[in-house]
């Protein structure tokens, strides 16, 4: 549920600032923005402020002209007791302006890449589909996080910031100043689900119907995944007739190796689905690095564009970290690739033992993985 609330903008004005303030024991409020002309922002619960001016923004709003006239501030009543939440809200049109951002931090050293076999002329692509910036509720600015990316080994990294795609005018200069291609990203959000939408298309409205993100990002020509399936509060809970091109079969947030739920969801919502892998890293005080689990995608392009072909077209594989045991598809051939002493399951079930460094096994139609002898998942492939 959304409540909005209007605030007038007089012609001229230099700059708008929001502050919200509750007592967040008491529950969760998201804080929003939409202009006269439309959305311009978003921030959920991880701030409660925002100034906008038509030079720049907090991040995950949107700078540009201040259209004089109605606007209004969004809230989204996320978590709300039954005893409700008592709020403040004000809306003060003056000359605030945004606070600076830290300048980028230097290009580390990357880590040498694997040498992986390949058809002529593609190459493997080692990467994350999910990670989160200062645009949302991540702690790391956009060069912070294209600095980790590096620093792990990564050639691919999207940007997934929540529910809006005020990072995605920054990230090609970002790409560019620390040799990753950085992927624009949008992770839609609601309380019954979170799925992402990939490629430069634009804001989708997250308020719309689930089925209704997934027509408007195929329309627009970008690619689409429902995410962390399985996880807690932000497992996916909607039916869908049509179901998008791609799923984060593995996340995080998977209990243990030997944990079969992800499998199963996988099995039961169509295999067909294209597997991909996401760290959904926010800040490194969680303990968990960005790139783990790795997605792999095949290529035969540069940029945004290539990775995301390459994902279209199902060429993935999912390792548990960069450097982990990996299963890549090679046209009709099987390459396990340090991984001996695990089994090769097939789809329908049937088991090989991989033996040696480098393995090599008939490819059939569908998905297979890596099993180590205890059962627990290493890898898998598209």
């Amino acid at each position: 549920m959304y409540q909005y609330l209007p605030f007038d903008v007089p012609a001229g004005a230099f700059g708008v600032e929001v502050t919200l303030n509750y007592d967040r024991s008491a529950g969760v409020l998201d804080l929003g923005c939409f202009g006269p002309a439309g959305f311009r922002g978003w921030s959920g619960g991880a701030r409660d402020r925002f100034v906008l001016t038509a030079a720049a923004a907090t991040p995950g709003y949107l700078p540009g002209p201040l259209e004089p006239g109605t606007w209004q501030v969004m809230l989204g009543l996320h978590r709300i007791g039954p005893a409700g939440v008592r709020y403040e809200l004000s809306a003060r049109v003056g000359g605030a302006t945004p606070e600076p951002l830290p300048p980028g931090p230097p290009v580390p050293a990357r880590p040498p890449r694997r040498e992986l076999p390949a058809p002529s002329g593609m190459r493997w692509l080692a990467g994350d589909t999910h990670a989160h910036t200062l645009h949302s509720d991540g702690s790391l600015t956009i060069d912070e996080l294209a600095a980790a990316a590096v620093a792990q080994g990564l050639d691919f990294l999207a940007v997934t910031d929540h529910n809006s795609v005020s990072h995605h005018p920054l990230l090609a200069a970002a790409s560019e100043r620390y040799g990753v291609t950085l992927v624009p990203g949008q992770e839609i959000t609601t309380d019954v689900g979170h799925a992402n939408a990939y490629g430069s298309i634009g804001w989708i409205d997250f308020r719309e119907p689930q089925s209704a993100w997934f027509a408007e990002v195929a329309r627009r020509g970008g690619l689409a995944s429902i995410n962390h399936p399985l996880s807690s509060d932000c497992a996916w809970r909607v039916p869908l007739e049509v179901h998008p091109p791609l799923a984060e079969v593995w996340h995080w947030t998977w209990l243990g190796p030997t944990w079969g739920g992800p499998i199963a969801w996988w099995q039961a919502w169509g295999l067909g689905t294209i597997p991909i892998g996401g760290s959904d890293f926010h800040e490194p005080e969680d303990g968990r690095p960005v790139g783990v689990p790795t997605t792999w995608v095949l290529v035969d392009g540069d940029g945004p564009d290539g990775v995301l072909d390459g994902m279209r077209a199902g060429r993935t594989a999912v390792s548990a970290g960069r450097d982990a045991p990996l299963l890549l598809r090679i046209e009709d051939e099987l390459h396990a690739l340090g991984a001996a002493g695990t089994l090769l399951v097939a789809p329908d079930g049937s088991r090989a033992a991989v033996r040696g460094e480098v393995a090599r096994f008939p490819a059939g139609a569908g998905p297979y993985r890596l099993d180590d002898h205890d059962g627990g998942i290493v890898a898998l492939c598209g």
